[in-house]
C-alpha cells in the first residue's frame, strides 16, 4: 500500500485507520501533513458494530451487548479506542498534525472546511465551501459511492447521525464507558475535543 503511494504524483491524499505507532516513520520525519478525524466512543462503537456485521472479512456479532463487550476489553479489529486516542494525543501539538471532529463537521461545516483548507496551504473562498458542502452531505456522498461501488454503499454509509448509541447502551453500559473514557481520555487534548459531556451523556 505505501509502495502505491510512492508511485503517486504529489500531492496525494492517503486515507488510513491506522494507530500512529503502525504508520511508518517516514511519514512524521518528512512532516507529512496528517488530518485527524475523531468521532466520540459511544457512535464509534455503534457505527463499528454495525459496519463489522456488514463487513464480510471482519468478525460478525450476534448481538450489540456481545459486540459492546469486546470492543470495552479491546478485542475488536483495529484495537482499543482509547489507546488510539491516546497515541495521536501524544504528538497533537505537532505543527504537521491537525485534528477535527466528526461533530465539529456536522455542526459547523463551514468553518471546519476552511480550517482543513488552510492547514493543508489550500485556502478556499465562501463560494467553495459552500459547493464542497454541497457535495459531501451524507445522502449526496452515499449516492456517488453507491454509483461508484455498488452496494457496498450500504456498509459504509448508514446513518451519519449523532447520538445514536442512546438507542443502543444500557445505563450500565454508558456509565462503564463514562468512567473508562475518564481514566484514559479526561483531561486530554483529543479527549477534552471529543467534548464527551456534551456528545456522550443522556
Amino acid at each position: 500500500m505505501y509502495q502505491d503511494l510512492e508511485g503517486q504524483p504529489s500531492p496525494r491524499v492517503f486515507t488510513t485507520h491506522s494507530h500512529y505507532d503502525s504508520i511508518p516513520r517516514s511519514f512524521f520525519e518528512n512532516k507529512v501533513k496528517t488530518l485527524l478525524v475523531l468521532r466520540n466512543p459511544k457512535d464509534n462503537a455503534v457505527s463499528f458494530y454495525h459496519f463489522s456485521n456488514a463487513n464480510p472479512v471482519l468478525p460478525s456479532y450476534d448481538s450489540w451487548d456481545s459486540f459492546y463487550r469486546a470492543y470495552m476489553d479491546e478485542k475488536v479489529c483495529f484495537g482499543s479506542y482509547f489507546d488510539y486516542l491516546f497515541a495521536w494525543n501524544k504528538h497533537i501539538d505537532d505543527s504537521n498534525i491537525m485534528a477535527v471532529t466528526f461533530e465539529g463537521l456536522k455542526e459547523d461545516f463551514p468553518s471546519k472546511v476552511k480550517q482543513i483548507a488552510e492547514f493543508f496551504g489550500k485556502p478556499m473562498t465562501d463560494k467553495q465551501i459552500a459547493l464542497a458542502g454541497s457535495k459531501t452531505t451524507f445522502k449526496s456522498m452515499k449516492k456517488g459511492y453507491s454509483e461508484s461501488h455498488g452496494d457496498i454503499s450500504s456498509m459504509i454509509f448508514r446513518k451519519g447521525d449523532i447520538g445514536d448509541w442512546k438507542n443502543y447502551f444500557t445505563e450500565e453500559q454508558s456509565q462503564e464507558m463514562n468512567a473508562k473514557f475518564e481514566e484514559r481520555l479526561a483531561g486530554t487534548k483529543l479527549g477534552d475535543m471529543i467534548n464527551y459531556k456534551k456528545y456522550c451523556t443522556y
